[in-house]
């Protein structure tokens, strides 16, 4: 590899964070151990009658301690890092890249959408030649088909028009919709510019004719869980990046191992088609916002210093359909702004799902091929001759020879049959006791998580890149119902890594280092957090109304360190939104979505791998409804809540509310009357805090008439099970 005399990039250590973060980590230990002790020397001075609500808050502070420590990865060392791409070598030496984006269901991902994501990766500023662009349609629906074939003649007027001009809104919707650049006031810019907008709305009522057409053609035909495979090179001039259409087979026999199983067959369909040894991947709705973004991954993946251990170049996730208030932490602000800084101090962030650049080399592993015979790699890659030849570096598939590209093409319509990969490894481990693996891994639906995590047991590292401008934007969820349903299936994918073989605190700290395997059990146990917050919101306030005190009294200089305990970590919390730009609302406003989230989509993700683990049930996935409802927009801009979700998701919840509404007047009525209110204080407070960050709840209960308002029938269920829970609580403590 090319010695460069200049470094490609830089990295900066956040020392002040750095400072703050391990101080905060000493005092806050030292203040757990007191709470520990506090608890330990008390427990054989309890009654009968309180020990058991006595035990459960302990063991909820332990659990939560726990989580707080493993957090600890996160913040020992982080670091940001800069790029030069000025500094790379002319495009002629530049690697290929195969960009492989995933859709599934044009109902609830908008086929506009999808293919201005498929036209803002083509419009990369890379050598057109060396850019390859597949499109994974699992639905199989014509719609999408038809998309692609409008974006292929749009690709003629578009990508000439971004390059000439040096757009760098390269996402045409964006574009058109967004503010002026910087050239706005040339008429000869303008006039071209008029043109390719006129052109775009040619595009855009194709799109709608399509899905009309589509639409109306899929009704008669299509089944998205049935239909065999369909591999078609929709774009292959030399001038425009080649755009490949795939659909794979599926059949309801076969397990399909969602996202991931899209991405292997499309790992496969390029490694005969283009092999690029470089792939960009991306969700549907994530459009490159930065024409850039591919030469600033180069500037690592070709620096070879570190080039021959780095797996990956992750890039955030940002929204643009976030609201000021963004009430439901839709921006996942933690995770891209705390959580993947702390990692890339360490051997990398875990990887993402989309907006990374992946060598391919990492997912094939090809150090382990050397001197395996012809049939041992049929049983790791599966039978096809064209996939085995691809595991060379002089490979060059001839996709573009006319005597050989329909040979290839069938080659390729196997690779994406949904029985290739019986007999093969093909996301699949082959024991505990090694590291191998072939493509994205199946054992989890965070098929992002695991695969990142298995590639760090290998060795691999990664890299966390965050230019000043986005370099992919999406759309995210703006809806409470969709928001706790994305969760739930996110929290059983991380449960059940957690709680199987591959468990990061036992299997990974023999292949990384110590606190990259915390960071990463931290993830894995993230939804375990139902347990100690619906302890919190339940028993002291049983206990309570009960009169049995549950903390020390406030005279007691024990109690300090549970009111330093609970502020230190909301200080501590606060103190990370402001440094991250982020305000006191967004703060408030990550604390509630956070405790709605542990008792609802949390509670129900844990469970659903539990019994799946018992083989109760088996792992569902549905994509999220990305088609937006006007109303629900509406509510979001304005921060209100929609609750428009499902009675078991609203139930908990609001029953939750209900309780502590009765604990905190229940309360304050004995710190008024009874002359408890050294005993009481402390649960009072903590009573009042849940329903102070829960207002909009008691909102949506008591002081609203729209349509997303609490339903009266979900109020009175709660109100219910409330008295039912108090009743049996009672009687429980009083045995």
């Amino acid at each position: 590899m090319e010695e460069y005399s200049l470094p490609l990039h830089s990295s900066q250590v956040h020392k002040l964070s750095i400072i703050i973060n391990r101080s905060h980590v000493f005092l806050h230990c030292i203040a757990i151990a007191f709470l520990i002790y506090y608890r330990l020397s008390f427990l054989f001075q309890q009654s009968k009658t309180s020990l058991l609500p006595w035990l459960l808050v302990f063991a909820s502070e332990l659990l939560l301690s726990f989580m707080w420590f493993l957090g600890i990865a996160y913040r020992w060392r982080p670091i940001s890092r800069t790029v030069f791409p000025e500094r790379l070598p002319e495009d002629d030496k530049l690697p290929a890249i195969d960009v492989l984006i995933c859709t599934a269901d044009p109902y609830k991902e908008p086929t506009l959408e999808v293919m201005n994501t498929v036209l803002s990766a083509m419009a990369l500023d890379y050598p057109a030649q060396k850019l390859n662009v597949y499109l994974s349609d699992d639905g199989g629906s014509s719609i999408t088909w038809l998309g692609m074939r409008a974006v292929s003649k749009f690709a003629r007027w578009w990508l000439p028009f971004c390059k000439s001009h040096g757009i760098k809104t390269i996402c045409p919707d964006a574009y058109f919709s967004g503010p002026e650049e910087d050239y706005s006031h040339d008429p000869e810019f303008l006039a071209e510019k008029q043109q390719i907008q006129e052109k775009y709305e040619v595009f855009r009522e194709e799109i709608i004719q399509a899905r009309e057409k589509g639409g109306n053609m899929d009704k008669r035909t299509r089944n998205s869980k049935d239909h065999g495979s369909v591999v078609e090179v929709i774009q292959k001039n030399e001038k425009m990046s080649r755009l490949v259409y795939v659909s794979r087979e599926k059949r309801p026999s076969h397990p399909h191992h969602f996202k991931a199983g899209a991405l292997n067959v499309l790992l496969r369909v390029s490694g005969v088609m283009s092999n690029s040894p470089y792939i960009l991947v991306l969700d549907c709705d994530m459009y490159c916002n930065d024409p850039t973004s591919a030469k600033q991954a180069m500037c690592f993946h070709l620096d070879p210093n570190i080039s021959p251990s780095l797996a990956f170049v992750q890039f955030p996730q940002r929204f643009r359909n976030i609201s000021n208030s963004d009430i439901y932490d839709s921006s996942i602000r933690s995770l891209f702004w705390i959580y993947w800084y702390g990692l890339d101090g360490l051997r990398g962030p875990v990887l993402s799902g989309t907006n990374f650049y992946m060598k391919r080399e990492s997912l094939y592993n090809y150090s382990m091929h050397q001197g395996v015979d012809l049939t041992e790699l049929k049983n790791y890659f599966g039978t096809s001759n064209e996939l085995l030849k691809s595991l060379r570096v002089d490979y060059r598939p001839s996709i573009d020879s006319t005597d050989s590209s329909s040979t290839l093409l069938q080659e390729a319509k196997v690779l994406a049959s949904c029985a290739y990969e019986n007999n093969s490894k093909w996301g699949e481990e082959a024991s505990i006791c090694t590291l191998y693996m072939v493509g994205f891994r199946y054992h989890s639906l965070v098929e992002d998580y695991f695969t990142g995590f298995k590639l760090h047991c290998q060795g691999w590292k990664s890299v966390y890149l965050t230019p000043t401008r986005p370099q992919f934007l999406g759309t995210s969820t703006t809806n409470l119902n969709d928001v706790l349903i994305q969760t739930s299936r996110w929290s059983c994918g991380l449960v059940e890594v957690g709680i199987s073989k591959f468990c990061p605190i036992i299997y990974g700290s023999s292949r990384m280092s110590i606190l990259q395997s915390l960071g990463y059990t931290e993830l894995a146990f993230f939804p375990f957090y139902c347990f100690p917050l619906w302890c919190f919101a339940t028993v002291p306030q049983l206990c309570l109304l009960n009169g049995i005190p549950m903390y020390p009294n406030v005279s007691n200089s024990f109690s300090n360190i549970f009111i330093f305990i609970f502020a230190s970590a909301l200080l501590k919390h606060l103190y990370e939104v402001l440094a991250s730009g982020g305000s006191v609302r967004t703060w408030r406003n990550e604390q509630r979505i956070w405790m709605i989230k542990s008792v609802t989509s949390y509670l129900y993700g844990t469970l659903d791998a539990f019994m799946e683990k018992l083989g109760l049930t088996k792992a569902s996935f549905l994509p999220t409804n990305k088609v937006e409802d006007d109303e629900q927009v509406k509510r979001y801009q304005m921060g209100v809540f929609d609750f428009r979700t499902s009675t078991m998701l609203l139930a908990p919840l609001v029953t939750i509310i209900v309780l502590n509404m009765a604990a905190f007047a229940c309360g304050v009525y004995r710190m008024m009357f009874t002359g408890e209110w050294e005993m009481m204080v402390l649960q009072v407070v903590l009573s009042f805090y849940i329903l102070i960050m829960n207002y909009a709840v008691i909102e949506g209960m008591l002081m609203r008439n729209d349509r997303g308002r609490i339903p009266p029938s979900v109020t009175l269920l709660s109100v219910i099970i409330s008295g039912v829970f108090l009743s049996l609580g009672s009687v429980i403590l009083n045995m």
